[in-house]
């Protein structure tokens, strides 16, 4: 620890370092930007963190985030219950909504199959999702999964699942270039992605 930082500061930018996406550089800048913050905004933010730690949990049916024990999207009685959509995270379902081309259900697997990173399908909520996939009014399972090789990967494996089923299996259309996360592709690609989905 240097000493011209004091223990309290350098215990903040340490604290925001580890906020996904943020080195010690901006952690840095940021501390520094909520030392000049009047005392209030500082207050109002850290109970804005407790608030959420406290209050939001994973929806027990698809594993969004809701302050209840069903998401708004499965409390839903509009919401076609014959097509379940499949995504990696929750800012996923985020992005679809925003298209407002997708009507059915969700379900959060929580990441992808990745050996190398210690992922195995027991991690994640592929089991809760067969469960679901078995209801009879479920017709299809839309995967919507990031086009990156761990993705390809996860569908594959998925699809193979539940194809004993007898469930219609489709995919998001390409267009969405490989690599690239929904979170950050523009709401008419994915919009046209979720209509043109073929079946796998």
């Amino acid at each position: 620890m240097s000493d011209t930082i004091s223990p309290l500061l350098e215990d903040l930018i340490d604290q925001l370092s580890h906020l996904p996406g943020i080195g010690k550089k901006t952690a840095q800048r940021l501390a520094l930007h909520l030392l000049r913050t009047p005392e209030e905004y500082a207050h109002n933010l850290a109970q804005a963190i407790l608030e959420v730690k406290q209050n939001i949990h994973f929806c027990i049916r698809c594993f969004n985030i809701t302050e209840h024990e069903f998401c708004s999207i499965c409390n839903d009685p509009k919401r076609d219950n014959s097509t379940i959509c499949v995504v990696e995270d929750i800012v996923d379902i985020f992005a679809i909504e925003k298209t407002n081309e997708y009507k059915g259900y969700y379900h959060v697997l929580g990441g992808v199959i990745s050996p190398l990173a210690g992922i195995l399908p027991a991690d994640l909520k592929i089991k809760e999702l067969l469960q679901r996939a078995e209801i009879p009014d479920v017709k299809e399972i839309l995967l919507a999964l990031n086009p990156s090789t761990e993705g390809e990967a996860t569908m594959i494996y998925l699809s193979n699942a539940i194809k004993p089923m007898g469930k219609k299996i489709t995919r998001i259309a390409s267009g969405i270039p490989l690599g690239a996360h929904l979170e950050f592709i523009d709401d008419a690609t994915i919009g046209r992605a979720i209509i043109g989905r073929s079946e796998l």
